[in-house]
């Protein structure tokens, strides 16, 4: 089972909300040029202010504060799998807990459904596409943030090399543990939205990461170490690959003066209608497609 998917993996990751909190603390911190991406996506959208917007895999709320300030009139509801996910979730009389192969909700309820960074962690797909345009209303608008399998390039390399110098398989073999976002990455889910809703319209987000010194980069990977560990060959521990990555890390920043990280990022918004195409083209018009 890809580790995307692996239900106890998942589960000891999303534990707490720890690693999602470190990983959203050290983009928003260290990411250039600065941008707050949570806006960013829900103005992609083209609001009328009453909406009813579900939030799949919810999580903390990363979503419902930013979205009650721009559109202080929709009715928001949010779900998610896992109870510990919801514990710090500001709106406490609108949460639900429920499986996105199996939404507890009626057909044709909600004007918007969103899930972001989430569908990747998802068994079924086929069912939860079914799932969303069966509780989506005629017009209604389905919201995917995610990122591109093309995003930190370097990281990758970086880790490769480290696991290349660790281990005895041949190095021709070797691939970097991929972290789960590329299971339903901004390519494939393009691909994947298109095969159940009429139209699918994508907007990138290009920035990069830029860390002036080695701990925040070391913080970052740590925080992904339940994701990627079990990829590892069998014969190199995540701890040796750590020393390596801060190693090179650390000389990369001693010669450059920081490490950069490039990033890719975006959302995809998916209807059974053309009006996210022609927000699209109004955006694109106005030079504003990223």
């Amino acid at each position: 089972m890809p580790a995307h998917n692996d239900k106890d993996l998942v589960r000891r990751h999303y534990a707490t909300d720890d690693n999602l909190r470190i990983r959203h603390e050290i983009h928003e911190k260290y990411t250039v040029p600065k941008r707050d991406y949570v806006s960013w996506v829900l103005e992609r959208l083209s609001w009328g202010g009453q909406e009813r917007v579900l939030d799949l895999g919810c999580g903390p709320g990363t979503y419902y504060n930013r979205l009650i300030q721009l559109q202080p009139h929709v009715e928001y509801v949010g779900m998610d799998l896992l109870p510990t996910m919801l514990a710090k979730h500001p709106a406490k009389n609108r949460l639900s807990l429920g499986n996105a192969v199996r939404l507890p909700f009626a057909d044709h309820t909600f004007d918007v459904v969103m899930a972001n960074h989430m569908l990747h962690h998802v068994p079924n797909i086929g069912h939860t596409m079914r799932e969303v345009s069966r509780v989506l209303r005629p017009g209604g608008i389905f919201v995917v943030a995610t990122n591109s399998v093309q995003s930190m390039p370097e990281l990758q390399v970086l880790m490769r090399r480290a696991i290349v110098l660790l281990t005895r398989h041949n190095a021709a073999d070797i691939r970097p543990p991929s972290m789960p976002s590329d299971g339903f990455a901004l390519e494939n889910g393009t691909r994947v939205l298109s095969r159940y809703f009429f139209s699918v319209v994508r907007h990138d987000l290009p920035s990069a990461l830029i860390f002036p010194e080695v701990e925040p980069a070391m913080a970052y990977l740590e925080s992904t170490r339940d994701m990627r560990e079990s990829q590892l060959p069998d014969d190199v521990i995540w701890e040796d690959v750590m020393m390596i990555m801060r190693q090179q890390i650390n000389q990369l920043i001693k010669h450059l003066g920081e490490l950069v990280i490039n990033k890719q990022s975006g959302v995809l918004l998916a209807t059974d209608t053309g009006g996210p195409i022609a927000q699209y083209l109004q955006f694109a018009n106005n030079g504003h497609t990223s």
